[in-house]
């Protein structure tokens, strides 16, 4: 399978970054299976960093990673109310969760507008689930552990203009 991280660094080596900010999954190293996401990742990284370069590396990983019983995996497929509430309490605190691996949808700009209406209790989780899936939604796949790490192979890295 392939993934793709975008960002404004050429990366090598995978790496689970000490002061990385509270994301949707926890602490991680964040891939999508979608080039076009990574693409768009790497320029707001650029824009909010005045970089001035960005990259997009592409990885290779076997598909039997995912179904190794040695790996914690969570994998919403739907963002749901379990999905939210996984959001929430990661961007909330350094949440300890426990997983090698977390798959599921990526909350983007828009989503978490949504997601800070639920918050103030605007929305209900019925209400904040209805508009999440008018959105498109792209895909996050998040490694949670070095030893994981090793499984990302680099094919080859492209420069975003």
């Amino acid at each position: 399978m392939k993934l793709y991280h975008g960002g404004v660094i050429e990366i090598e080596t995978p790496k689970i970054l000490d002061n990385q900010r509270l994301v949707d999954f926890g602490k991680g190293f964040y891939t999508t299976t979608v080039l076009e996401q990574a693409q768009k990742w790497a320029l707001i990284k650029k824009n909010r960093e005045a970089a001035k370069e960005a990259f997009v590396s592409e990885f290779e990983i076997n598909d039997a990673v995912f179904e190794n019983k040695k790996y914690k995996i969570l994998d919403f497929k739907v963002a749901d109310e379990q999905w939210l509430d996984f959001v929430i309490k990661n961007r909330k605190e350094y949440y300890l969760h426990g997983y090698d691996i977390v798959k599921g949808a990526v909350a983007n700009d828009t989503l978490y507008t949504v997601i800070r209406l639920f918050e103030t209790g605007i929305l209900n989780k019925s209400e904040t689930i209805s508009r999440l899936k008018v959105h498109k939604l792209f895909d996050q796949i998040s490694f949670h552990n070095t030893e994981i790490l090793k499984e990302l192979k680099l094919t080859k890295t492209h420069l975003i203009i």
